[in-house]
């Protein structure tokens, strides 16, 4: 075969290589997105071991709005009696004084909940590695179902993680967490999509 035919046939075999590659993440970040919004429609509260609020940015020891509205849904489903335990989650990230999980006890603290009833995580930069060390107290603790409290858009990557580690989890978003605009809402979705699809590729890349 001449040269140029062995040349002209290896390019066709890459273009149908990265041909099929492309293919397969869009149907992969396809079916994960119907996943993650079918996940984010859907309220399982329902009583469980513990209540774990999921981190958001906090400014000089207070919680963001967002932050806020998942800690306010936490104490209401505290409130309902659905656990005797609520966890919250997050690191310090450029903070040197003060972190997410910190700063969310504290404020369900001074909410009413009883110091007895709350347990702070604060080593976890995301949600990943918050995942890992909340299901680890929550085996220290004999605790194997908790009721999950983020963003609708969130939820279905966090059951994931918390199945990962043995934890049955529900979700239970913040109300009124959807994106109120439709680019919001497929940006939202991308970016769960494509952090859930690298988490099922690279499984080893995160805590065990």
């Amino acid at each position: 075969m001449p040269v140029y035919q062995r040349q002209r046939k290896s390019r066709r075999i890459v273009c149908v290589a990265v041909i099929c590659v492309i293919a397969a993440l869009a149907a992969s970040v396809a079916l994960s997105a119907a996943f993650i919004v079918r996940q984010a429609k859907v309220d399982e509260a329902r009583p469980a071991d513990a209540i774990v609020v999921f981190g958001a940015a906090e400014y000089a020891g207070r919680p963001s709005p967002v932050y806020r509205a998942r800690l306010d849904h936490a104490y209401d489903l505290f409130q309902r009696g659905l656990a005797s335990m609520v966890i919250t989650t997050g690191g310090a990230g450029a903070d040197p004084k003060f972190s997410e999980g910190g700063v969310g006890r504290d404020y369900l603290l001074q909410r009413g909940i009883p110091d007895r009833c709350l347990i702070a995580e604060t080593q976890g930069d995301d949600t990943a590695e918050s995942a890992q060390r909340v299901s680890a107290i929550l085996h220290v603790n004999g605790m194997h179902t908790v009721v999950a409290v983020s963003d609708a858009y969130h939820i279905f990557r966090i059951k994931r993680l918390m199945r990962r580690y043995g934890i049955v989890a529900y979700g239970s978003p913040r109300p009124a967490s959807l994106p109120h605009t439709a680019s919001a809402k497929i940006m939202a979705i991308l970016r769960e999509s494509a952090s859930y699809i690298f988490w099922r590729l690279y499984p080893s890349w995160f805590p065990q």
